[in-house]
């Protein structure tokens, strides 16, 4: 399953005197929200889609929409009527009723992955994320061992140069609220972030791994200066 939390603010957007969220604005001949989940198009026909939502601007027709407009056919859109706690807390909100036990990707709607590939590699992980190297001290930080280990992550603290692109895999859905969970009751922060979570999976001996990718194979729309450049690249 592939997740696509999309419940945030799109606060800087609004800010910046734009009037809808970000995923509904325009590059060329598509939306924001085509744009970054062509991250997944060689999955359209094989994987299920969850797209959580929050009740605004009509975003459960919009999104319908730009499905049928691709050809996703095996989807779930679930509407949120509180806000949540971070990204975190969304693919919860969205995923606490499922009893099955399935595996999940899940990426956000602001970036786009040029040559996304599931990692094959590793088969008994109980998940993974893709990094990249890069500077600056705005991202999710891994610390690496040996043969692609996971040591440790982070959030905005710079332990490595290994940095998250936002694509994040679980084996297991049910770990997952487990561990959202054990987050949850020792919140210290105002946000849950996924990549942390990681640590609690590593605490308890689960199989973490990162796959290195090239900085140059991902592209962001997450800022309004970010859809300027990449609209007018388009």
């Amino acid at each position: 399953m592939i997740v696509i939390p999309m419940a945030g603010y799109s606060s800087r957007f609004f800010k910046a005197g734009y009037t809808v969220p970000k995923y509904m604005l325009d590059l060329g001949c598509e939306s924001v929200f085509e744009w970054s989940l062509s991250s997944f198009k060689d999955y359209y026909k094989s994987d299920f889609f969850l797209f959580i939502i929050f009740d605004q601007y009509n975003t459960y027709d919009f999104v319908e929409e730009m499905l049928k407009k691709i050809g996703i056919e095996k989807y779930k859109i679930i509407t949120l009527t509180e806000r949540t706690l971070g990204q975190a807390d969304t693919v919860y909100q969205g995923i606490k009723e499922i009893v099955t036990d399935d595996e999940m990707y899940i990426f956000n709607i602001d970036s786009r992955l040029k040559t996304f590939k599931k990692m094959e590699e590793f088969p008994e992980k109980d998940g993974y994320l893709e990094v990249f190297i890069g500077d600056g001290e705005h991202w999710s930080f891994v610390q690496s061992g040996e043969n692609n280990q996971v040591l440790k992550t982070t959030e905005k603290i710079r332990i490595s140069n290994l940095c998250s692109n936002g694509l994040y895999y679980f084996k297991s859905i049910q770990l997952y609220k487990k561990y959202f969970n054990e987050e949850l009751e020792k919140k210290i922060e105002s946000e849950l972030y996924i990549a942390p979570m990681y640590n609690n999976y590593i605490r308890d001996g689960k199989n973490i791994v990162y796959k290195l990718v090239e900085s140059s194979d991902i592209e962001f729309c997450g800022t309004p200066q970010e859809y300027l450049e990449t609209l007018n690249k388009i």
